[in-house]
Protein backbone atom coordinates (compact mmCIF):
# COMPACT_ATOMS: atom_id res chain seq x y z
CA UNK A 1 0.00 0.00 0.00
CA UNK A 2 1.50 3.58 -0.98
CA UNK A 3 1.67 5.98 2.14
CA UNK A 4 2.69 9.50 1.30
CA UNK A 5 4.50 11.72 3.99
CA UNK A 6 4.17 15.41 3.48
CA UNK A 7 6.41 17.48 5.13
CA UNK A 8 6.29 21.47 5.40
CA UNK A 9 8.10 23.37 7.23
CA UNK A 10 5.49 26.65 8.30
CA UNK A 11 1.91 26.58 8.79
CA UNK A 12 1.07 28.49 5.75
CA UNK A 13 3.00 25.26 3.73
CA UNK A 14 0.38 22.80 4.94
CA UNK A 15 -2.62 24.73 5.71
CA UNK A 16 -4.31 23.99 2.83
CA UNK A 17 -3.56 20.73 2.71
CA UNK A 18 -4.91 19.62 6.15
CA UNK A 19 -8.04 21.45 4.92
CA UNK A 20 -8.47 18.99 1.89
CA UNK A 21 -7.77 15.40 4.24
CA UNK A 22 -10.58 13.53 5.06
CA UNK A 23 -10.79 10.96 8.31
CA UNK A 24 -8.07 12.56 10.04
CA UNK A 25 -6.66 11.33 13.39
CA UNK A 26 -3.56 13.01 14.85
CA UNK A 27 -0.61 12.31 16.80
CA UNK A 28 2.39 14.65 18.74
CA UNK A 29 5.79 13.67 18.36
CA UNK A 30 8.71 15.73 19.51
CA UNK A 31 6.62 18.91 19.67
CA UNK A 32 5.28 18.40 15.75
CA UNK A 33 1.96 17.47 14.61
CA UNK A 34 1.40 14.53 12.74
CA UNK A 35 -2.21 14.18 10.87
CA UNK A 36 -3.30 10.80 9.41
CA UNK A 37 -5.85 10.45 7.06
CA UNK A 38 -6.44 10.32 3.39
CA UNK A 39 -5.54 13.61 0.60
CA UNK A 40 -7.24 12.29 -2.90
CA UNK A 41 -7.88 8.96 -1.66
CA UNK A 42 -4.56 8.65 -0.68
CA UNK A 43 -3.36 7.46 2.50
CA UNK A 44 -1.31 10.46 3.88
CA UNK A 45 0.38 11.54 6.82
CA UNK A 46 1.07 15.30 7.21
CA UNK A 47 3.33 17.36 9.32
CA UNK A 48 4.28 20.96 9.72
CA UNK A 49 8.06 20.52 10.78
CA UNK A 50 9.29 23.93 11.88
CA UNK A 51 12.33 26.03 10.04
CA UNK A 52 15.60 24.33 9.55
CA UNK A 53 17.72 20.99 8.70
CA UNK A 54 17.25 19.62 12.29
CA UNK A 55 13.69 20.14 12.31
CA UNK A 56 12.85 18.75 9.26
CA UNK A 57 15.58 15.90 9.38
CA UNK A 58 13.58 14.82 12.71
CA UNK A 59 10.10 14.90 11.25
CA UNK A 60 11.17 13.03 8.06
CA UNK A 61 12.89 10.36 10.56
CA UNK A 62 9.73 10.07 12.73
CA UNK A 63 7.54 9.47 9.57
CA UNK A 64 9.62 6.69 8.66
CA UNK A 65 9.65 5.20 12.07
CA UNK A 66 6.20 5.79 13.60
CA UNK A 67 3.67 5.91 10.27
CA UNK A 68 5.39 3.46 7.94
CA UNK A 69 5.32 5.90 4.82
CA UNK A 70 6.43 4.29 1.75
CA UNK A 71 6.96 7.60 -0.06
CA UNK A 72 7.81 11.45 0.88
CA UNK A 73 7.25 14.82 -0.19
CA UNK A 74 8.47 18.18 0.91
CA UNK A 75 6.25 20.85 -0.21
CA UNK A 76 6.70 24.57 0.41
CA UNK A 77 8.61 27.70 -1.10
CA UNK A 78 11.91 28.92 -1.81
CA UNK A 79 13.86 31.56 -3.19
CA UNK A 80 14.97 31.54 -7.09
CA UNK A 81 18.78 30.89 -7.72
CA UNK A 82 18.27 30.92 -11.45
CA UNK A 83 16.77 34.26 -13.56
CA UNK A 84 14.45 31.96 -15.35
CA UNK A 85 12.70 30.77 -12.61
CA UNK A 86 10.44 34.14 -11.67
CA UNK A 87 8.32 34.43 -8.64
CA UNK A 88 4.91 31.77 -8.61
CA UNK A 89 6.79 28.65 -10.79
CA UNK A 90 7.64 25.40 -9.69
CA UNK A 91 10.69 23.80 -9.37
CA UNK A 92 10.30 19.86 -9.07
CA UNK A 93 14.10 18.47 -7.76
CA UNK A 94 16.06 16.28 -9.96
CA UNK A 95 18.78 16.31 -6.61
CA UNK A 96 19.42 17.82 -2.69
CA UNK A 97 22.51 19.04 -1.46
CA UNK A 98 23.89 21.64 1.18
CA UNK A 99 25.21 24.79 0.48
CA UNK A 100 26.30 25.19 4.38
CA UNK A 101 28.22 21.93 4.78
CA UNK A 102 31.73 22.19 4.77
CA UNK A 103 34.80 20.14 4.99
CA UNK A 104 36.72 20.96 2.82
CA UNK A 105 39.86 20.84 4.86
CA UNK A 106 39.51 17.27 5.81
CA UNK A 107 39.72 16.63 2.14
CA UNK A 108 35.78 16.46 0.90
CA UNK A 109 33.91 18.82 -1.54
CA UNK A 110 32.12 21.61 -0.23
CA UNK A 111 28.64 19.57 0.52
CA UNK A 112 29.61 16.47 0.88
CA UNK A 113 28.69 15.31 4.30
CA UNK A 114 31.49 12.55 5.74
CA UNK A 115 30.25 8.91 5.54
CA UNK A 116 27.74 9.57 2.39
CA UNK A 117 28.08 8.20 -0.98
CA UNK A 118 26.91 11.24 -2.65
CA UNK A 119 27.13 15.08 -2.47
CA UNK A 120 23.23 15.50 -3.75
CA UNK A 121 20.84 13.09 -2.62
CA UNK A 122 18.81 11.99 -5.59
CA UNK A 123 15.14 12.19 -5.65
CA UNK A 124 12.89 9.42 -7.21
CA UNK A 125 12.83 9.23 -10.97
CA UNK A 126 9.17 8.06 -11.13
CA UNK A 127 8.12 10.60 -8.16
CA UNK A 128 9.68 13.17 -10.28
CA UNK A 129 7.92 12.71 -13.42
CA UNK A 130 4.42 12.28 -11.84
CA UNK A 131 5.62 16.01 -9.91
CA UNK A 132 6.61 17.37 -12.89
CA UNK A 133 2.92 16.18 -14.39
CA UNK A 134 0.70 17.84 -11.79
CA UNK A 135 2.89 20.81 -11.32
CA UNK A 136 2.74 21.37 -15.48
CA UNK A 137 -1.13 20.94 -14.79
CA UNK A 138 -1.71 23.64 -12.01
CA UNK A 139 0.38 25.70 -13.76
CA UNK A 140 1.26 25.57 -17.69
CA UNK A 141 4.54 26.54 -18.77
CA UNK A 142 6.18 27.28 -15.50
CA UNK A 143 7.75 23.99 -13.92
CA UNK A 144 11.84 23.67 -13.76
CA UNK A 145 13.42 20.16 -12.72
CA UNK A 146 16.71 21.07 -11.13
CA UNK A 147 18.64 21.12 -7.77
CA UNK A 148 17.50 22.39 -4.30
CA UNK A 149 19.92 24.00 -2.46
CA UNK A 150 19.75 23.70 1.51
CA UNK A 151 21.18 25.71 4.43
CA UNK A 152 20.40 27.45 7.55
CA UNK A 153 20.13 31.05 5.54
CA UNK A 154 17.54 32.83 4.17
CA UNK A 155 19.34 34.38 1.34
CA UNK A 156 18.72 38.10 0.99
CA UNK A 157 21.71 39.35 -0.37
CA UNK A 158 23.31 38.80 -4.02
CA UNK A 159 26.72 37.64 -2.40
CA UNK A 160 25.30 34.99 -1.07
CA UNK A 161 23.54 33.85 -3.71
CA UNK A 162 26.17 34.25 -5.94
CA UNK A 163 28.30 32.01 -3.80
CA UNK A 164 25.18 29.17 -3.11
CA UNK A 165 24.78 29.30 -7.33
CA UNK A 166 28.72 28.86 -7.73
CA UNK A 167 28.96 25.97 -5.00
CA UNK A 168 25.72 24.29 -5.41
CA UNK A 169 24.82 24.75 -9.12
CA UNK A 170 21.16 24.41 -7.73
CA UNK A 171 18.05 26.01 -9.03
CA UNK A 172 16.76 27.18 -5.94
CA UNK A 173 17.89 27.84 -2.33
CA UNK A 174 15.99 27.03 1.36
CA UNK A 175 16.18 25.56 4.64
CA UNK A 176 14.53 22.35 4.76
CA UNK A 177 15.17 20.17 1.90
CA UNK A 178 18.65 18.36 1.54
CA UNK A 179 17.90 16.81 5.37
CA UNK A 180 15.16 15.28 4.22
CA UNK A 181 16.50 14.34 0.88
CA UNK A 182 19.31 12.83 2.80
CA UNK A 183 17.07 11.17 5.46
CA UNK A 184 14.93 9.64 2.73
CA UNK A 185 18.03 8.44 1.12
CA UNK A 186 19.14 6.78 4.37
CA UNK A 187 15.89 4.91 4.48
CA UNK A 188 15.43 4.25 1.15
CA UNK A 189 12.24 5.87 0.76
CA UNK A 190 11.45 7.56 -2.65
CA UNK A 191 11.49 11.44 -2.55
CA UNK A 192 10.71 14.37 -4.29
CA UNK A 193 10.68 17.80 -3.28
CA UNK A 194 8.48 20.59 -4.09
CA UNK A 195 8.86 24.35 -4.11
CA UNK A 196 7.01 27.17 -5.31
CA UNK A 197 9.60 30.71 -5.85
CA UNK A 198 8.42 33.21 -3.50
CA UNK A 199 11.29 35.54 -3.91
CA UNK A 200 14.95 36.13 -6.17
CA UNK A 201 16.93 35.13 -3.20
CA UNK A 202 18.83 38.78 -3.46
CA UNK A 203 18.75 42.16 -2.06
CA UNK A 204 14.86 42.37 -2.87
CA UNK A 205 13.72 38.81 -1.21
CA UNK A 206 12.76 40.89 2.42
CA UNK A 207 10.14 42.57 0.48
CA UNK A 208 9.15 40.10 -2.03
CA UNK A 209 9.32 37.13 0.49
CA UNK A 210 6.40 38.37 2.64
CA UNK A 211 4.28 39.97 -0.44
CA UNK A 212 4.32 36.45 -2.49
CA UNK A 213 4.59 33.76 0.16
CA UNK A 214 0.93 32.64 0.89
CA UNK A 215 0.32 33.30 -2.79
CA UNK A 216 3.22 30.30 -3.22
CA UNK A 217 2.74 27.91 -0.31
CA UNK A 218 -0.87 27.39 -1.80
CA UNK A 219 0.46 26.82 -5.22
CA UNK A 220 2.54 24.43 -4.23
CA UNK A 221 0.05 22.56 -1.76
CA UNK A 222 -2.59 22.55 -4.76
CA UNK A 223 0.70 20.95 -6.62
CA UNK A 224 1.42 18.28 -3.75
CA UNK A 225 -2.42 17.51 -3.96
CA UNK A 226 -2.16 16.64 -7.67
CA UNK A 227 1.00 14.48 -7.20
CA UNK A 228 -1.33 12.83 -4.40
CA UNK A 229 -4.17 11.79 -6.85
CA UNK A 230 -1.21 10.61 -9.64
CA UNK A 231 0.27 8.41 -7.00
CA UNK A 232 -3.66 7.21 -6.07
CA UNK A 233 -4.30 6.69 -9.86
CA UNK A 234 -1.00 4.69 -10.22
CA UNK A 235 -1.74 2.36 -7.00
CA UNK A 236 -5.06 1.80 -7.90
CA UNK A 237 -3.60 0.78 -11.59
CA UNK A 238 -1.16 -1.80 -10.42
CA UNK A 239 -4.42 -3.35 -8.20
CA UNK A 240 -6.70 -3.69 -10.85
CA UNK A 241 -3.15 -5.15 -12.45
CA UNK A 242 -2.53 -7.89 -10.16
CA UNK A 243 -6.19 -8.66 -9.65
CA UNK A 244 -6.34 -9.11 -13.17
CA UNK A 245 -3.17 -11.51 -13.56
CA UNK A 246 -5.30 -13.36 -10.98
Amino acid sequence: MTKLGIIGAMRIEVETLLEKMENVTMEKHAWSEYYEGTLEGLPAVVVQCGVGKVNAAMCAQILCDCFGITHLVNTGIAGSLDAKLDIGDLLISCDAMYHDFDCVHFGYEMGKVPGMDVVAFPADEEMVRLAYAAAEAVNPGHTAIGRVASGDLFVAEKAAKDRIIAVTGGLCTEMEGAAIAQTAYRNGIPFVILRAISDKADDSAEMDYPTFEAIAAKRCAQVTMALAQKLQEKTERNSNSINSGQ
